[in-house]
């Protein structure tokens, strides 16, 4: 069977490795009762790993026929004569809509349905949530007919498992070749011994005894990997070459290190800092105050939006490699730079931008991550920020977008009631009361 690559841009390229066999037809019938067989449409939507009833629905949608695919013999008919071209066209159509990834064009996508009745793709690939158009006529038919989703835990406890017998098999292989080394080189030692000649008597014991020099190559050769140490440069001038290695341009600078000198306290972890007498100091020889690490990484931030970098391209400079930098500290700073200088409507703003927050907040951790860079937003920001309708707006609609979820915001809401809600963070979690019940209030009555 003729294999083709999944996506009109990726026709030419050889090594592609995304395919799916060329669709198939026949026509059947003939007047009034004439219709389209696709003949394997099951193997086309497997290949593109979607259900094979969303594909042959989307014909019919856009050649205005009646379509149905049948579960049970896996057959799919649209009414009509349709020649294998235009129906070609109209999977390449479905491919763009449904299955590449708006961000990379990555084939290996997941459809999402989300709490508003919205449809995502979520890409395996890099990460990117797209926003398929609703007013397309198939997303009506998806929404009736979810795709059936993987139950996580019972994945999450496979992959453990299969980790751990990795695991086992792993060591279990390296004791077998470190017993094998060892006998291998006791071995060696003896018949070495046994073929050391004899020497005169004239000769001295010293001689005798001393190994040759390729018996002391081969004993050096031998040494078991466990026994060398590796040792990491730490010196200056290493570290410096290390950061200009890892991060960019635009990065680089924010890391200064230290050569005994003093240092600058960010995000509740210290920083060194460089000083110079020049750079510390005005004319006059008053102090000047040096930029701390977290501004320097929002000046970043805000830079690459002003450069026009779109969501996945800011996602990828996020996750770059950053020293000095805790992880807290960068969603903070990337939350500020996304939202500095706004006081009212925060809600709508990060409805605008909720593909640079979906980008970068792909798991548990990273909600977590997110709702401790709203506080320090709100706790580092003018008093006039802090208001209910701000924070728990905001809350609410990353909560409907699906940003975040129902358990870390009640987590991070008990946090501050724990303690009273007496500190400034705590405040700022008080605002949201009525928020968390409301949320409390709708999980109870999805129980009951």
């Amino acid at each position: 069977m003729a294999l083709l690559n999944i996506g009109a841009g990726n026709k030419d390229d050889a090594f592609y490795r995304y395919k799916m066999p060329r669709l198939i037809t026949k026509i059947e019938g003939r007047g009034n009762g004439i219709k389209t067989n696709l003949v394997n449409m099951v193997d086309v939507a497997k290949a593109l790993a979607r259900p094979p009833s969303y594909t042959t629905k989307f014909f019919g949608c856009e050649l205005g026929a009646q379509s149905k695919f049948d579960e049970k013999t896996g057959t799919a008919i649209v009414n009509g004569s349709h020649d294998t071209p235009k129906l070609a066209a109209l999977l390449e159509t479905f491919i763009k809509k449904y299955v590449q990834c708006y961000g990379c064009g990555n084939p290996e996508t997941e459809i999402i349905i989300t709490k508003s009745q919205l449809i995502n793709l979520k890409c395996a690939a890099c990460g990117f949530i797209s926003d398929v158009d609703m007013r397309d006529k198939l997303t009506t038919f998806i929404l009736k007919n979810p795709p059936e989703q993987k139950k996580k835990g019972s994945d999450k406890k496979g992959m453990r498992r299969a980790e751990r017998e990795r695991q086992k098999e792993g060591e279990a292989l390296d004791e077998e070749i470190k017993q094998a080394k060892k006998e291998s080189k006791k071995k060696k030692g003896q018949d070495d011994t046994k073929n050391i000649p004899k020497k005169k008597a004239s000769g001295s014991d010293e001689e005798e005894h001393s190994p040759t020099s390729s018996q002391v190559d081969i004993a050096e050769a031998q040494e078991d990997d466990e026994e060398v140490e590796w040792l990491t440069d730490t010196s200056y001038n290493a570290a410096q070459q290390r950061i200009k290695e890892q991060l960019t341009m635009a990065t680089s600078e924010m890391v200064v290190l230290s050569t005994g000198s003093d240092e600058l306290e960010s995000n509740g972890k210290s920083v060194s800092v460089k000083s110079s007498k020049k750079g510390g100091a005005d004319e006059n020889g008053t102090p000047l105050k040096m930029p701390s690490l977290h501004d320097k990484l929002v000046r970043d931030f805000k830079g690459c939006l002003e450069s026009g970098y779109d969501a996945h391209q800011l996602a990828a400079h996020f996750r770059l490699d950053r020293p000095n930098v805790n992880q807290q500290g960068l969603m903070s700073a990337y939350f500020e730079a996304l939202f500095k200088g706004i006081t009212k409507g925060l809600a709508k703003e990060a409805a605008i931008k909720k593909s640079y927050l979906t980008s970068v907040v792909t798991d548990a951790q990273g909600q977590v991550l997110l709702l401790g860079a709203v506080e320090a937003y709100f706790v580092g920001g003018p008093v006039e920020r802090r208001k209910e309708v701000e924070v728990a707006g905001l809350l609410k609609v990353l909560y409907e977008m699906d940003v975040l979820e129902e358990e870390p915001i009640l987590a991070w809401y008990d946090q501050g009631a724990a303690l009273g809600f007496n500190s400034e963070a705590g405040q700022v979690k008080k605002l949201v009361t009525r928020f968390v019940e409301w949320l409390r209030s709708a999980e109870s009555e999805d129980e009951d």
